[in-house]
C-alpha cells in the first residue's frame, strides 16, 4: 500500500494527533494514518494514491493547515 507524507502546520499536542488520525483515517481507503508532532509530517497509507484535496479540505475542517507533500 503506498504511503504520502504531508506536511501540515498548526499541530502542538497529542489532541492534535488525535484529531487528524481520527479526522483522515474515516476516509474511504485510507488505512493508516501516523503523525509526528516534531516535525510536523502526517503519512497517510492508502489503497490508492490519496485525494490531496480531500487530505487537504480534511486538515483544514480539522483546525489545520496542510502545506504541501513532502
Amino acid at each position: 500500500m503506498p504511503a504520502t507524507t504531508y506536511a501540515v502546520s498548526g499541530m502542538s499536542c497529542g489532541h492534535c494527533e488525535t484529531t487528524l488520525t481520527r479526522a483522515i483515517g474515516e476516509l474511504d481507503g485510507v488505512s493508516g494514518v501516523e503523525v509526528d508532532l516534531d516535525t510536523g509530517q502526517v503519512t497517510v497509507t492508502s489503497a490508492a494514491e490519496p485525494d490531496d484535496a480531500v487530505i487537504a479540505a480534511t486538515v483544514d475542517e480539522a483546525g489545520y493547515e496542510l502545506t504541501g507533500r513532502v
